[in-house]
């Protein structure tokens, strides 16, 4: 497990040297141990105080991070176990309500074991005017990205924690919505820890305290850098562009025949999506997760830096895609929208996971999300089709009138063998049947289903 840092000593570890300024805190006005007359409140929140040189759980304030200003939400849980309450309540609110104001990111460092007991459901329905404050910033189109310290429960972890836009784990944290005196006794504690929540896509990542700062600083770069306008055209992906794509045939190898583009497809020494990406960003950071309980390495998602821009990324990685990772799609457009941030989508499965299991986690839901997040997109999309196009499964990640195709790809209604059975067709004539699907990207271009040159 991580060592438990202070507000400050984490504060010091993930801003730029003297350039935190805390900002000015509301008066409230005081009640006798409270607003419920809790008995030896009062002398709880002074020894709390003494023991932390804090007057309140949470410190907030300006700061730049790795160069990028940003409000920052250190929780300090020595005091009172970091616990939200009424006066918390207030330095969050006006916290947030500052970064509007001034156009900030902000970076919630979460550690806290949930609401006041002491303030009973005053203290319950802070999580309340936080939800709305964390709303409220997030129509305004500002990033925020929690990083989630030791440890993160109850309602803190239910809000600003499990509420950011991305979301970064300490090593061995622990993290769940049930404290380790409230779970039930043969819970297992695993279950409750950074690294099961990354592994079950409620956060994004582990980071090192080392890194943070560096990491943090990254994130908080690419998520205030859009790239102004359309996404560039992905020339440096190896997109046929230029002369209408039947013209090309001799200079790029386009594939003779339907059959032949499915192989060169499915082909193992075909480049997948990683190899595109890292030629395409200077540098890149994944999100992964479809924050209900899934994630799908066959499916990247994240942000990365183009000529000191930022574009989005959604990319399939040649397996059958799954639930999850739909999810993760949309979840990944839906946040490049709100932040102004153009996408970019590779195209690259046999088709949608149609096994027993991605049915009971909703394939069709999934599927029916992401065609509804490309279809209602606030900013330009644009899809390279690198592999294989396999249906539906893979048609809702691509940009109606702006999908570009490798020599290498395919796209096809379904599968040249799936579509031979049905037609009760014997074997030999799949080939033949991938010639009918007219699949290979200069027949999508005829088709007038692909983009071949920069005009529109």
């Amino acid at each position: 497990m991580t060592e438990r840092l202070s507000a400050r000593e984490t504060l010091a570890l993930v801003t730029d040297d003297t350039t935190f300024t805390e900002l000015p805190y509301p008066a409230r006005e005081s009640k006798p141990d409270g607003p419920l007359a809790w008995q030896g409140y009062d002398a709880s929140r002074a020894r709390a105080a003494d023991r932390t040189g804090e007057s309140e759980s949470v410190v907030c304030g300006t700061a730049t991070v790795s160069g990028t200003r940003a409000v920052l939400l250190a929780f300090e849980f020595g005091f009172l176990g970091g616990s939200l309450g009424e006066r918390t309540g207030d330095r969050l609110e006006a916290a947030y309500t500052y970064a509007r104001e001034h156009r900030l990111p902000v970076v919630p460092l979460v550690a806290t074991g949930g609401s006041r007991m002491q303030e009973g459901m005053i203290a319950l329905t802070q999580l309340q005017r936080v939800a709305r404050q964390s709303a409220l910033t997030r129509e305004a189109g500002l990033p925020q990205l929690a990083v989630l310290r030791d440890p993160t429960t109850g309602g803190g972890w239910a809000t600003l924690g499990a509420g950011a836009d991305v979301i970064l784990a300490l090593p061995g944290a622990q993290i769940g919505f049930a404290g380790s005196r409230v779970r039930p006794p043969d819970a297992d504690p695993s279950a409750y820890t950074a690294e099961a929540q990354v592994a079950a896509g409620a956060a994004d990542a582990i980071v090192r305290p080392e890194e943070l700062r560096e990491t943090l600083g990254r994130w908080l770069r690419l998520l205030t850098t859009p790239w102004g306008g359309q996404a560039p055209v992905p020339e440096a992906l190896g997109a046929v562009v230029g002369p209408p794509v039947s013209e090309q045939r001799a200079e790029t190898g386009l594939p003779a025949t339907g059959w032949e583009a499915v192989r060169r497809a499915r082909s193992p020494q075909r480049p997948r999506a990683a190899r595109y990406l890292d030629a395409y960003f200077t540098y890149r950071l994944a999100i992964s997760g479809d924050r209900c309980g899934g994630t799908d390495a066959g499916m990247l998602c994240g942000f990365g830096e183009r000529e000191g821009r930022t574009v989005a990324y959604a990319a399939q990685d040649g397996t059958a895609t799954r639930p999850a990772g739909y999810r993760t799609a949309a979840r990944l457009i839906r946040l490049a929208g709100r932040l102004g941030i153009p996408v970019l989508t590779l195209v690259d499965t046999p088709g949608a996971a149609n096994d027993a299991e991605a049915e009971r986690q909703g394939a069709g839901a999934a599927i029916a999300e992401l065609f509804g997040a490309v279809a209602s997109a606030r900013t330009p999309l644009t899809t390279l089709l690198i592999g294989e196009g396999g249906s539906g499964g893979a048609l809702a990640l691509a940009a109606p009138g702006n999908t570009w195709a490798t020599p290498d790809s395919y796209f096809s209604v379904i599968a040249p063998e799936s579509a031979a059975a049905i037609l009760k067709r014997p074997p030999e004539e799949t080939g033949s049947t991938a010639d009918q699907l007219r699949l290979r990207p200069q027949d999508l271009a005829e088709l007038g289903l692909i983009r071949t040159s920069r005009t529109g």
